[in-house]
């Protein structure tokens, strides 16, 4: 209604607040349906649901828009944006009704200018990479005490001042030499190496900073080259990078057997501080004075403990005396045992000598026993008196055999009772006829 009254007495057309809104962002959605644009994130941050949002400038930082890249389109993009990239969006504009705010709303983001650069450095980190110039096993450890350290970076360079500065405020006594080389530009990359490779050749120094200031990816590219890279790597002496600032990375860092943050940084680590070495010395110091007079008092209390035993040697001798009582004991002991034992063995000796005079004693007496019954069994008396004669011819001779005899011939017959003689009347043998003449 106050519209209408409004056009009906010919005044400006009055807006209400949201329909004004309302209509910017439909002229803009029609005129900016589709744009690119191209500046430096500032402000990047990442929400909880996934949504970016940052504020992208120009170069010269004297205009700003405020960007919104809802989470599809941010889990599109290929890499991770970070504070001062350069980029390209493309998406369309828009007005945040609530605040009123213009707004860009991207649908794609790439990296603008420095994209083919940093295309062009994981295409050689890779290489270099895939060649083991990176390997953790050959970097090697950086010597905490150099007495020389070199320095190849520009005699122009900032980076120069900050490292003198930093060792001739932490160490002044490692000596410094320089080897120069342009750091920045097409010649660069070749005298960067060769100053390297001057620096390992003359063998003066333990230690070798490569540094320079920070600066763009163009500013820094000479350090990603890989003439440098391989100097690095085949470098005879340890080497300390320490090129641009906490966000700059080379692939020379890859090389280097330590990287630090800042050319300062890099001349903290090439050499301990004054002051700590200093301390260090002083404690060692006071270790081995502590630990000789600890040494010193125990060599002396042994000495008191000596001095008593020699003051006193009848204590020393009272162990040995008690010793010698106790191996008196033991022996004496011993005798006893062992006499006692001496006389247990006589007596069972004894006992068995004396069983062994009786069966003496009692052997022959069986055995005659024996050999009496064997000659009782065996005496011609007994045979006689069992009926048996012996007869023997005039000579004595035992008659055993019929041959030999004659009839008429005298013999003589042995009884059990007596002797008798007689005279042979016939003579037979076996079942044989009698003999011509014999007698019946």
């Amino acid at each position: 209604m106050a519209l209408a009254d409004s056009r009906a007495a010919g005044g400006p057309r009055v807006w209400e607040v949201a329909a004004l809104v309302h209509a910017v962002a439909d002229a803009l959605a029609a005129r900016f349906a589709a744009v690119a644009v191209r500046g430096e994130i500032s402000g990047w941050a990442r929400a909880a649901s996934g949504h970016c949002y940052f504020t992208l400038k120009d170069a010269e930082h004297t205009a700003a828009l405020r960007c919104a890249m809802f989470r599809r389109a941010a889990q599109l993009c290929d890499f991770a944006p970070e504070e001062g990239d350069l980029v390209e969006l493309r998406g369309r504009l828009a007005v945040y009704e609530p605040r009123g705010e213009l707004q860009f709303v991207v649908e794609s983001m790439r990296r603008s200018g420095a994209g083919a650069l940093f295309e062009r450095f994981l295409r050689l980190k890779s290489q270099l990479e895939a060649e083991g110039l990176f390997d953790a096993a050959r970097k090697r450890p950086i010597p905490a005490f150099p007495r020389r350290v070199g320095i190849v970076t520009s005699l122009a360079a900032a980076a120069l001042h900050d490292v003198l500065t930093a060792l001739g405020r932490r160490a002044p006594h490692v000596a410094l030499i320089v080897y120069p080389s342009p750091v920045q530009g097409g010649e660069a990359p070749q005298a960067l190496a060769e100053a390297i490779a001057r620096a390992g050749a003359r063998a003066e120094v333990d230690t070798l900073i490569v540094c320079r200031g920070g600066g763009s990816i163009e500013d820094l590219w000479a350090f990603n080259e890989a003439v440098v890279v391989r100097a690095i790597a085949a470098s005879p002496i340890p080497v300390v990078a320490g090129i641009g600032h906490e966000t700059d990375v080379t692939l020379a860092d890859f090389a280097a057997d330590l990287r630090a943050p800042t050319p300062t940084a890099a001349a903290e680590l090439a050499a301990t501080p004054r002051e700590a070495a200093l301390e260090a010395l002083d404690d060692r110091a006071e270790r081995l004075a502590r630990g000789a007079r600890q040494r010193l008092d125990a060599l002396g209390q042994r000495l008191d403990r000596l001095a008593q035993r020699l003051a006193r040697p009848a204590q020393a001798l009272a162990p040995l005396r008690q010793r010698l009582a106790l191996l008196a004991v033991q022996r004496a002991s011993a005798a006893t045992r062992r006499l006692d034992r001496e006389r247990q063995r006589q007596a069972l000796l004894e006992a068995r000598l004396q069983q062994a005079l009786e069966r003496a004693r009692r052997e022959p007496a069986r055995r005659l026993e024996l050999l009496g019954v064997r000659l009782q069994a065996l005496d011609p008396s007994r045979v006689l008196a069992r009926g048996y004669a012996w007869l023997s011819d005039e000579a004595g001779g035992t008659i055993v055999s019929v041959a030999g005899l004659a009839p008429g011939q005298a013999v003589q017959a042995q009884l059990a009772d007596g002797r008798l003689e007689a005279r042979i009347t016939a003579v037979r043998s076996g079942t044989a006829e009698p003999a011509p003449g014999a007698g019946g």
